[in-house]
């Protein structure tokens, strides 16, 4: 199949976390209705020259998708033409998960929610500067079963100053214990980012071995649950793994639709990549204009795009080809080698960036004889 995945970002948020630098904003909500007309026109633009195959997967992102109003979503999702069973996922605050909205969403052709709960501790919480209650969470997930969703993905952040093992050994138990419990979930180790609230205050900066010692906490429980390691930071059921990530960690093509919106052309045409501009004024401004939304690109090619794919794929279970990685000692207990593939250990893992920097881009000797498909791995298929 050829696939496409569309990534739609809305950067509206009603308060901004602590520790985010994304491209979200808290006062442009009064550009909400003229942001959703721009994204419908820059989508029947895109796919109106015929050079793109309808969609296999499409994802609504941010800021807080759930902040808009259901309909204008769902009015930009129309837009989008789609292949017949393509997984539509939207991102939406436990708070925002009302009966109507998801109803809405579910009408709409939304099969796939993701919610953001980073934490079911109330002190936790209040640390990453996030709005919503504990109890808000299970209300979600039941609001979304009741919706018909089978398939939602949680969200969790560990590593705040203010939480304990104890604390998020809580969370993780809390949200597979609940009456329907999620069958992805993706668990982000908090980072400071330059800018935020956060990297301003050096007595709340995580520490590196308390959150390792988290990850392999949270990958046991997973494990005893069924889950199986999607990405570094991803867990899913069998059958519940996200079209849409998987087309990011294999270097697919995807198309970023909203400010700040980042897109990739893979295939034949492989390497080029182009972001639109940050703002949304600006988005609306050049979109209503006539104008290309597009800020910038730069053109992937040849090492560096073998290597940008091997990195990709070292963080899933497809591992890459032994080739790819020397026979170091430095690489002991990081990683196992099994049928000419190298797969991370969970040790491995907490270390990923670090064994990424000893990858080679082919055989030895070679340096360029690795075309991208020979560094692919296969993934379980996705229902």
């Amino acid at each position: 199949m050829n696939e496409l995945g569309v990534y739609v970002h809305v950067p509206f948020c009603r308060h901004r976390c602590d520790y985010c630098a994304f491209a979200t904003y808290t006062d442009r909500d009064a550009l909400m209705e003229r942001y959703a007309a721009a994204c419908v026109a820059e989508l029947r633009r895109g796919f109106g020259s015929g050079g793109l195959p309808a969609a296999t997967s499409v994802f609504f992102g941010g800021g807080t998708p759930s902040r808009m109003p259901a309909q204008w979503l769902c009015d930009i999702l129309a837009a989008v033409p789609r292949a017949p069973g393509a997984e539509v996922t939207v991102e939406c605050n436990p708070e925002d998960a009302s009966g109507d909205r998801l109803a809405t969403y579910r009408e709409a052709g939304v099969t796939r929610m993701s919610f953001g709960v980073q934490s079911t501790v109330p002190h936790v919480l209040a640390s990453l500067g996030r709005r919503h209650d504990p109890e808000s969470v299970g209300r979600a997930l039941e609001a979304a079963a009741a919706a018909g969703f089978d398939r939602v993905n949680v969200d969790l952040i560990y590593g705040a100053v203010t939480e304990t093992d104890r604390d998020w050994a809580r969370s993780v138990a809390d949200v597979l214990s609940l009456p329907h419990p999620p069958g992805h979930l993706s668990a982000y180790a908090l980072t400071v980012e330059p800018g935020t609230p956060l990297a301003r205050d050096a007595s709340r900066y995580p520490d590196d071995d308390v959150q390792a010692a988290r990850y392999e906490l949270l990958d046991a429980t997973l494990a005893s649950a069924g889950y199986t390691w999607e990405e570094v930071s991803n867990w899913a059921l069998p059958g519940h793994g996200c079209r849409h990530n998987r087309l990011y960690w294999s270097q697919g093509s995807y198309i970023g639709i909203g400010s700040a919106a980042h897109s990739h052309r893979g295939g034949a045409a492989a390497g080029r990549r182009w972001w639109n501009v940050r703002t949304p004024e600006r988005y609306v401004a050049a979109v209503e204009g006539g104008c290309s939304p597009v800020a910038g690109e730069e053109h992937v090619e040849g090492e560096r795009r073998v290597l940008e794919r091997l990195m990709l794929s070292l963080r899933t279970p497809a591992g890459v080809p032994d080739w790819a990685l020397p026979d170091d000692d430095r690489l002991e207990g990081l990683v196992e080698r099994r049928g000419g593939r190298v797969v991370l250990t969970v040790r491995g893992r907490l270390l990923a960036n670090a064994v990424a920097g000893m990858l080679r881009a082919g055989p030895a000797g070679h340096p360029q004889a690795a075309s991208s498909e020979a560094v692919s791995g296969r993934y379980p298929a996705v229902s």
